[in-house]
Formats: C-alpha cells, structure tokens, sequence
C-alpha cells in the first residue's frame, strides 16, 4: 500500500467514501474516472536520480526480488537483519539522510552483524509473485545468515517479518515490529478505511492497468500530484524545531526519495489487499503460508513493539495488539510509543537519537537482561 505525507491523506481519503457511497453503475463510473487519471499519468514531472544507500557496505547476495546488504562491522554475533517496507519507495528509507540513517544508529550503538533486505522493483516476469514468494526470498535471506537472525520489520516489512515468525519460529531471535499494521480490526486507520471502503474492481482494475503490476510512478501521481512542503518534510525528519543548521539537503534528499518509486507484483499487491487489510488473516488465524496454516501463537521470540503517537497509516492498536495474538511470554514483550508520525519511525532524527539506540541495546543483550534494558 501506498505511505503518504500527513497533507496527502485528504486526498487517500476522498477515494474510499466516495466509491462506497455510489450505486453499483455509478461505482463503474467512478473506478473508470480515477483509472483514466492514473492510465494518463504525470508525464510532466521532472526526473529524478535513484536514491543512494549512504553508509558504507557490501552485496552479500543477489536475489530475483532483493538484494542482501551487509553493514556489517564485526564477524560474529548474532546477525539482525532490518526487514524494509515492501511498499511503493524503495528501501534507502533506512539509509536514506547523512547523519539521519537507521543503519548508522544501530551499528552506533553495537550491532556489529547488521543486514537489510533491499526488495527489488518489480519487472514483467515478477507479476504473479505472491505474498509466499517474498516468504520464500526472506527465508533465503536468513539461511545465507545462518539460519536464525533478530528481524527488524518496518510497517509493510513488520506484517511479512511477522508472519515469517510464525511460520519458522526456530529462525527468529528477536523481533522488532516498527509501524507495522498487525490487526485490522484493533482500531481504524487511513490503510484499514481505505481498504475497507473501496470495492475490490478498483484493486483489480488498477493490476490490470499496469499489465500485471503496480506502476508506483502513476500511483505516485494520482495520490500526491503536487511538490511536498518543505513544512512537511520537517515535520517528518523531525527537524521542524531545529534551526541550527540548513536543511536544504536533507529536504532535498527526501524529495527525491520521495519522487523515486518502485513497481509492485500485482498478485502480491492484490493478495495483500485481500488477504491481511481486507480479511485480516494473519490476526484472526486464518493465514496460510508456504504450504501450512500459521497461528501467531507459535510466535515465542522476545518481541519489541515500537508505534508513535500520531501515526497517519497505521494506528498504535492495530500493532499493540500483537502482544495479545503471540506466543511470547509477556514479560519479553515491550511496548513503546514515540512521538511523531509514521516515517518519523525509521527516519526522524529524534527517534533515531533516542529510541534506536535502546531498542539496540535490548537486542543485544540475554533475554533476562533486555527485559530490564527495555524499562517499559
């Protein structure tokens, strides 16, 4: 699914209303409406350049949907690998600002075997990948680790991190769930209402579209036609109350990224809408993965909840619930909740100076001492 800014949330929720409200020719009308706006595309706008990875790595494997980056600054220690969004802006969102990175934070504050999954936009031949594919990729990932790592799921990557949890439960360490919408049906939010007020023809409409695939840029260009404001990208890095410095290249930096999308699977996307935003599978018990029914109550992994307080996409509840759903013992669950909104998560500089380094710590201590570390 799509992440805006705070400002384009009024124009995500026009769509879903509005469609819901219609009868069922009027519905045809409008999908048709909105698919033309997307089929003509913004075709105007200004190239913009690949977003760079800035902390220093290496390629540890290639794959047909990622690639495996290693930031890694030791040689032993259990590997943590951060899970990135499969979503419609590529994966730098983690790497993405100097002296702003998540990768920085945590190798900052000691965790020296560090990884991240890099998805890959997707081509032609990827359109029929499932949900069960990326499972699959992720899987790979981790036995090129070792075969057990800590996982770092950030939103889209939060949901597939935990369900990878739940079906290979011996893999997992510990588990760090950022943004991630777990439980629909624990509170609404833009994602949920949007998905719930939309008939599915409009999902469908949009992969056939696109030949079989999602194309970020039209999608891009239909929700947030316009430049952001540079007000809003401060309010995101959590720079707004800062004036020592200039910003200009931060700002600029995160409006490329911005700019810069990546094509999804549409069997992915389709499953995805249905299976956990319109269902809601993976909560009510009802997901299976890779061949097996999957229960989050086989989940017994030292969990980390991390949510913050004014969250556009994803409501608090719909990931806190999680604690209820899992296996783990309640004493090695921990919430936290941070100010700011949703990207602020992975990239607002005050979380990153404040939250990550905790989380970090608690990932690398025993399980008794980061019950402790945690202090939440």
């Amino acid at each position: 699914m799509y992440q805006p800014l705070a400002s384009d949330l009024v124009r995500l929720a026009l769509l879903g209303p509005a469609i819901a409200a219609a009868t069922l020719s009027e519905t045809a009308a409008l999908v048709a409406e909105r698919l033309t706006d997307l089929s003509i595309g913004n075709n105007t706008a200004a190239p913009v350049e690949e977003p760079l990875w800035q902390t220093p790595h290496r390629i540890a494997l290639e794959l047909a949907t990622a690639r495996l980056r290693d930031f890694s600054i030791a040689a032993a220690g259990t590997p943590t690998l951060i899970v990135a969004p499969l979503a419609l802006h590529n994966a730098t969102v983690i790497d993405l600002i100097p002296g702003q990175s998540l990768v920085a934070t945590l190798r900052e504050a000691g965790i020296g075997r560090l990884f991240a999954v890099d998805w890959r936009s997707a081509t032609d031949d990827m359109r029929y990948l499932t949900i069960d594919d990326y499972l699959a990729s992720l899987n790979v990932q981790v036995d090129e680790l070792g075969g057990a790592a800590n996982l770092i799921g950030l939103c889209q990557g939060g949901w597939l991190s935990l369900l990878y949890a739940a079906r290979f439960p011996g893999k997992v360490r510990k588990l760090v769930l950022g943004g991630a919408p777990i439980n629909l049906a624990a509170a609404d939010s833009a994602i949920s209402t949007l998905v719930g007020t939309t008939p599915p023809v409009f999902f469908d409409e949009l992969v056939k579209l696109g030949k079989g695939r999602v194309s970020g840029s039209r999608f891009l260009s239909l929700w947030a036609p316009g430049q952001i404001s540079p007000d809003d990208i401060r309010t995101t890095l959590e720079i707004d109350d800062d004036t020592s410095g200039d910003h200009h290249e931060a700002e600029t930096i995160f409006s490329n990224w911005f700019a810069w999308t990546v094509d999804l699977p549409g069997a992915y996307y389709l499953e995805t809408v249905e299976r956990l935003f319109r269902r809601n599978e993976l909560a009510s018990g009802a997901m299976r993965a890779l061949g097996k029914p999957v229960s989050l109550s086989t989940v017994r992994a030292p969990l980390y909840l991390l949510a913050a307080r004014d969250d556009e996409l994803v409501a608090p509840a719909q990931l806190f619930s999680a604690a209820e759903l899992v296996g783990t013992e309640p004493s090695h669950i921990h919430r936290h909740m941070t100010p700011g909104g949703h990207l602020g998560l992975f990239l607002g500089r005050r979380t990153l100076r404040t939250v990550w380094p905790r989380i970090a710590e608690w990932l690398n201590t025993s399980d008794s001492e980061a019950h402790a570390a945690a202090g939440d």
